[in-house]
């Protein structure tokens, strides 16, 4: 009895114990997963070579190929079949990542590339009125005027009525209005450019007799972009806490004063990013331009009479040419649209920043 009781070493299995040497769980090093991509990349520039393949696409994606299935073996006899898995899924994420950034990185650097070679002040503050299209010269003056004024018009059509329309199906509606304007909205955003160019083209020019100009390519546009508005603008405002709402309806303030004072303050900065979005995604678009403004050589200031260029269409058009002058400039321009693209998203971002709530004290 006195040794039992004087038996003090602590019992196996207690809390703070240290694991056996037999139950902790083998890792991978950290320098592991880039030097199996070292080693596929070179793997692969072997059998690209042996093989014949010219493609480096085709290297790259032997190389993903035993990336992948080297990380997925080397971690099973070390680490185990479940983190083995795990292993496997996280190169699968960084594989489709890389697939979609190369892409657009050799995008980008092809344009600045060509684009850089013409790109001057001169470019950017002349047109194309006295210069054949065959030989160098010209820049894009009339094509950023274009651009800027269609795409303003068509920002002035479609923002005020998307707003209006998502502040009536978050606000207002619950129907059978509200579902089948729901419906036609979600219809709307997958239509193709060309439909909103054909449906203007035949109503403004055809029926009514209208001639091509800015704004007739501005109404396609807006077509385009007032779903999106729509869609983003309904998703922030159903991002305001109702309490808000009610504490407003409480107090004795009417509903559409609620909606002007409350609720669209707190979801302002969502709504102008959802806006300026829709701006880039509308400013590329080519089929509805060529079909309502037809393009100019010279400058036009008034979008609402005659052809007026545009820079998608100037791309088109200069690439049409076949010459290496016309290459050059519409590698410029596509460059000088990209900016605008990536100056539109950074503005967004920014308002989105500047408006979004403070979380110190």
């Amino acid at each position: 009895m006195t040794d039992v009781m004087t038996d003090r070493r602590p019992l196996a299995g207690q809390p703070g114990d240290p694991l056996p040497v037999s139950l902790k769980q083998a890792r991978l090093p950290r320098w592991s997963p880039p030097v199996i991509a070292l080693v596929s990349v070179a793997v692969a520039v072997g059998i690209g070579l042996v093989a014949g393949l010219e493609s480096r696409i085709q290297w790259g994606l032997i190389a993903a190929l035993l990336f992948i299935a080297g990380t997925y073996a080397l971690a099973t006899a070390v680490e185990g079949r479940r983190q083995a898995k795990d292993r496997l899924a996280t190169s699968l994420v960084w594989i489709a990542f890389l697939l979609a950034v190369v892409p657009l990185a050799s995008l980008l650097w092809e344009t600045v590339a060509r684009g850089t070679k013409v790109l001057s002040p001169y470019f950017l503050s002349h047109s194309m009125g006295t210069v054949p299209d065959a030989l160098p010269g010209g820049g894009i003056y009339h094509a950023i005027i274009g651009t800027l004024e269609q795409v303003g018009l068509a920002t002035l059509i479609a923002a005020p009525l998307g707003l209006f329309t998502a502040i009536y199906l978050v606000e207002y509606g619950g129907g059978k209005l509200a579902k089948t304007v729901t419906f036609f909205v979600d219809v709307m955003t997958g239509i193709p450019s060309i439909v909103a160019g054909l449906f203007v083209l035949s109503v403004w020019i055809l029926i009514l007799g209208f001639g091509p100009s800015g704004f007739a390519g501005s109404m396609a546009l807006a077509i385009l972009m007032m779903p999106v508005v729509v869609r983003s603008t309904e998703e922030m405002l159903k991002l305001v806490p109702n309490e808000l709402r009610e504490a407003s309806l409480a107090l004795g303030v009417p509903k559409w004063r609620t909606i002007l004072k409350v609720v669209l303050p707190t979801s302002i900065g969502g709504i102008t990013t959802g806006v300026m979005l829709a701006v880039a995604r509308i400013a590329g678009e080519t089929a509805p331009v060529m079909l309502l403004v037809w393009g100019a050589k010279t400058i036009n200031n008034n979008p609402f009479e005659d052809a007026q260029q545009s820079l998608p269409l100037y791309v088109f058009q200069q690439w049409q040419q076949g010459s290496d002058a016309s290459y050059d400039r519409a590698w410029a321009a596509a460059l000088v649209l990209i900016a605008f693209v990536m100056v539109l998203n950074l503005v967004a971002r920014g308002i989105a920043r500047w408006k979004a709530p403070s979380t110190g004290r």
